[in-house]
């Protein structure tokens, strides 16, 4: 997903919103005002319109709900959640690490699901009873024309929020059936990383046959739901393409925590880095630090402590006729405002700081003093390491 803006927050969780959610937002109030028109042709263009978009955004706020639930029980269970973002296929929780137990992933699995269908229910009862008896139901579109804007747009959100319940069952990973899959897997193996696998592989497959019917549909197969024609035929594609990287990508995400579990950070991290003072002046950190190294930050050391940290792209916001007058010390970031870890932390939780705030290295600190510099190309460098002995065990096993 690309970069988005964040609109708010709700149980202590931010909402984002990503830049292709306003596509799909004008995507889905455009074709909601075509269908609007023509099973209300009484209402005119603007009527059509408003209730389209009005539709538009309660479908969305649905798809947060259905988040939200996602998001509670993770952090019930001890998960930290960092944030929701809606985006150009629907919502996702961004949850920091994988459940501790079978029963946590099919619980917060199935949770979501349920409240899209709960929803969906609660409003088509409602929009049943407001509707009333509907007359001769020979001719749906000529009862459906019938109702209200009111009812019309309950009604809609009742089916759709039904459908999205449905979906979501389908059991390929890392769609919420895909999770709950995962979960019997997990339950009977043991082993998240094998009921990670095995899951993956039958959400790539099942990824693999969207883009088929997708496919097959731009070119005039007629599928019962789903219609035909290039523009259903292509999205179907994209949903499958979606799912198919997500599902490879999750299972890469449970392999490095799985090889990290129990790593200190000791074990990969850089110790005696180069180091800088705070006095020091731009000129001299470009010349004589920079240009001598392959690191681009540097932690800056006063009094054998550590004072903050400057890097590559603090230098970049220099003027270069100001690098001999200007100093660290203006430039660095503080120690206060620094992320660090311990020496003993663990590697995986390091990771998810450098993650969460999306910087190449972090400061490792012990009894207050720098201890040495844990950056991101050292975790990867470790992660490759251990891939390329893990094939070497194979390989020895297989000629065994």
């Amino acid at each position: 997903m690309g970069s988005g803006f964040r609109i708010g927050r709700l149980f202590g969780i931010n909402i984002n919103i990503d830049w292709s959610w306003l596509l799909i937002l004008v995507l889905v109030t455009w074709n909601l005002s075509a269908v609007f028109g023509q099973t209300h042709g009484d209402w005119g263009a603007a009527l059509s319109w408003g209730v389209a978009f009005i539709a538009a955004l309660l479908f969305f706020a649905s798809v947060l709900a259905h988040e939200l639930a996602h998001s509670l029980v993770a952090r019930a269970r001890g998960m930290p959640v960092r944030n929701i973002t809606l985006f150009l296929f629907g919502g996702v929780s961004n949850i920091e690490r994988e459940p501790p137990s079978a029963g946590g992933e099919f619980l917060m699995a199935i949770v979501g699901p349920l409240t899209s269908v709960v929803i969906g229910l609660v409003l088509t009862v409602a929009g049943g009873a407001a509707a009333g008896p509907l007359g001769d139901l020979s001719d749906p579109g000529q009862a459906i024309g019938q109702l209200g804007p009111v009812t019309t747009l309950v009604l809609w959100l009742g089916s759709v929020n039904i459908l999205v319940g449905l979906f979501n069952m389908i059991p390929a990973f890392p769609l919420d059936g895909g999770r709950v899959l995962r979960s019997f897997f997990w339950a009977a193996s043991g082993n998240l990383r094998q009921a990670t696998r095995w899951a993956s592989w039958i959400g790539q497959g099942v990824a693999w046959l969207l883009i088929l019917v997708g496919i097959s549909m731009v070119f005039g197969l007629q599928v019962p739901l789903l219609g035909s024609g290039p523009i259903s035929g292509l999205w179907l594609v994209f949903i499958g393409w979606f799912l198919n990287s997500s599902a490879s990508q999750s299972y890469r995400q449970v392999v490095i925590q799985d090889v990290l579990e129990g790593i200190p950070v000791s074990r990969m991290m850089r110790r005696n880095p180069p180091t800088v003072t705070p006095g020091l002046s731009v000129s001299s950190l470009v010349h004589d630090t920079v240009m001598q190294s392959d690191d681009h930050a540097f932690p800056v050391l006063e009094g054998g402590r550590l004072a903050g940290l400057v890097c590559l792209h603090d230098v970049r916001a220099v003027s270069r006729e100001a690098w001999e007058t200007t100093t660290v010390r203006e430039i660095m970031t503080p120690a206060e405002e620094l992320v660090t870890v311990t020496p003993d932390e663990q590697a995986v939780e390091a990771l998810h700081k450098l993650q969460q705030r999306d910087v190449r290295q972090l400061p490792v600190i012990e009894d207050g003093s720098l201890a040495g510099l844990l950056r991101r190309q050292d975790v990867i460098k470790y992660l490759r390491l251990e891939q390329d002995m893990d094939v070497g065990r194979q390989r020895s096993e297989i000629g065994d």
